[in-house]
């Protein structure tokens, strides 16, 4: 018999998808963080290495929110 609707193996693409959904929470937990310890600092040095970490955080939070999307 021909399974032409056959489904993916659910506990392979549900645990990706939890990863997934782990990452952006604690990816989530991250960019406050950051943006909270900004808006405290003063020297120069230290702005300029928070400004790095919010991109850094940002662009992982698109790509994960991203990669969520598509796998719905």
């Amino acid at each position: 018999m021909l399974h032409l609707f056959r489904q993916p193996e659910p506990q392979k693409e549900d645990a990706r998808y939890t990863v997934l959904l782990d990452d952006l929470e604690r990816t989530k937990k991250e960019l406050d963080h950051v943006y909270a310890t900004f808006s405290n600092v003063t020297e120069p040095d230290l702005i300029d290495a928070y400004i790095y970490q919010l991109n850094s955080a940002q662009l992982r939070y698109r790509f994960l929110l991203n990669s969520v999307k598509e796998y719905q």
